[in-house]
Order: structure tokens, then C-alpha cells, then sequence
């Protein structure tokens, strides 16, 4: 039987075609064939992009300018260096700390505010969030650090948006510390705030419950410092 002219057309252009197509020019169905590639062809639905709550801070204010110089004075009589002496960080937007120490007379007094910035990041989480995992991990650090004693842990409300406090002894070269630790949470900003105490020679320990409440107080401080100084919007 002879092939009509059309039909032999046909042929001839499908056997041009590259092996990858060749299943359309098959002599089924021309309909089915192209409902069931149709059905193949159809793109999946995009999935959506995880998305977090923006952070409030995106920088840090100068840490040693967080406490005024009456609290410096207040708390660490004698300070060595009433500005405060900055510790290294490899970045003072995200990271920083400052120390004030002093003597007066014997009774020796120390202490550290360090802040730690977090960014919200699709990944880990909002900054709020990876800060609060952060704090609870610097409260427990200052009950186990070295070689304290006696810890006391306690959630407490007015510092932030959330704050505990770790009370702690301590025992160097003979002499009895007592520690106070304050973590708090602003935002997506951590501050670590270190107090610490001895008396030297004849001078007795100083009192833990003085020490804790002057902490507290430093710590309200430099969370309003961060209000006023940290740079918004990240």
C-alpha cells in the first residue's frame, strides 16, 4: 500500500529529530502523548523562603560609656581607670567588654560589663532568640566557672526584657570573693555584668546582698545606656 505524501512527510521530518524527542513522533496517539508530557512538564510549586522577625540592634554602643562615672565611682572606689579599660574584640559592633578594678584600702572591688549582639538570620533564628539562648548559657557558665561555691540562681523581673542574677563564692590565694553575676536580655542583645568583691589583709568579705543589689542596679543602667546608644534596625 502506498503512503500518502503528507504521512511520509511526517516520517521523514521525525527521523531528523534528536533522540530525546524522538517519543513525540511516535505513532500512538499524537493527543495522548501530549497530555501525558503536559502532565510530566508541570513545574512543582516554589517552596517559601523561611523568613525571621527583624532584630531590633544592629550595633552596639561603646561598652565602657554604658555606666556613668558617679556608678563607677559607687561601685569600684578607687578605680584605676574611672573610664574603664576596653578588652579586645575582634569586632566592638557585635562583641565588647570593659573592666574597671580598685583598691581602697583593703577592700578590693571588680567589675565587667560585656555585651554580645545577635542578628536574626533565616538559618539560626531571630536575634531575640539566639539571644536568649545565649543568656541562659552565660548564667549557667557563672554558676559552674572555676572554682565557685555555693550558687544561687534566680530569675528575676525588671532588668530588660529578661534578666537573672548567679551569686557565688570564690576562694584566690586565701582570700574570700564574693561574685555577682547579672545576665541580661534586651532585645537581641546580651549583657553579661560581673561583680565581684574581697576584703584584704584584716578587711572583712563584703556583703553578698549589697554587692548583688548594686549589680542589679548597674545592670538597669546599661540597659537603658543600650536604648539610647545602640544603633537600631537591623
Amino acid at each position: 500500500m502506498h503512503r500518502s505524501a503528507p504521512r511520509l512527510a511526517r516520517i521523514l521530518a521525525c527521523a531528523t529529530v534528536p533522540v530525546v524527542l524522538v517519543a513525540g513522533c511516535s505513532s500512538g496517539s499524537d493527543k495522548k502523548d501530549d497530555k501525558n508530557a503536559g502532565g510530566s512538564a508541570r513545574p512543582g510549586s516554589p517552596s517559601a523562603s523561611p523568613t525571621v522577625a527583624a532584630a531590633k540592634f544592629s550595633k552596639l554602643p561603646d561598652v565602657c560609656s554604658t555606666l556613668s562615672g558617679k556608678t563607677v565611682d559607687d561601685l569600684v572606689p578607687k578605680a584605676q581607670n574611672k573610664k574603664g579599660k576596653a578588652l579586645p574584640s575582634a569586632d566592638t559592633n557585635t562583641s565588647a567588654s570593659c573592666l574597671w578594678s580598685g583598691l581602697d584600702k583593703f577592700d578590693y572591688r571588680s567589675l565587667t560589663v560585656s555585651l554580645k549582639l545577635f542578628r536574626s538570620d533565616p538559618g539560626l533564628g531571630s536575634g531575640d532568640k539566639r539571644a536568649g539562648e545565649y543568656a541562659a548559657q552565660q548564667a549557667s557558665r557563672a554558676a559552674t566557672a572555676g572554682k565557685v561555691t555555693d550558687p544561687k540562681t534566680e530569675k528575676v523581673a525588671g532588668i530588660g526584657d529578661e534578666a537573672t542574677t548567679v551569686s557565688t563564692k570564690e576562694k584566690k590565694d586565701g582570700d574570700d570573693f564574693r561574685d555577682q553575676t547579672v545576665v541580661v536580655r534586651t532585645a537581641n542583645v546580651v549583657i553579661t555584668l560581673q561583680y565581684d568583691g574581697a576584703g584584704y589583709e584584716t578587711a572583712k568579705a563584703p556583703d553578698a546582698a549589697d554587692l548583688l543589689k548594686d549589680a542589679k542596679s548597674a545592670a538597669k543602667e546599661t540597659v537603658g545606656a543600650i536604648g539610647k546608644g545602640a544603633k537600631s534596625g537591623a
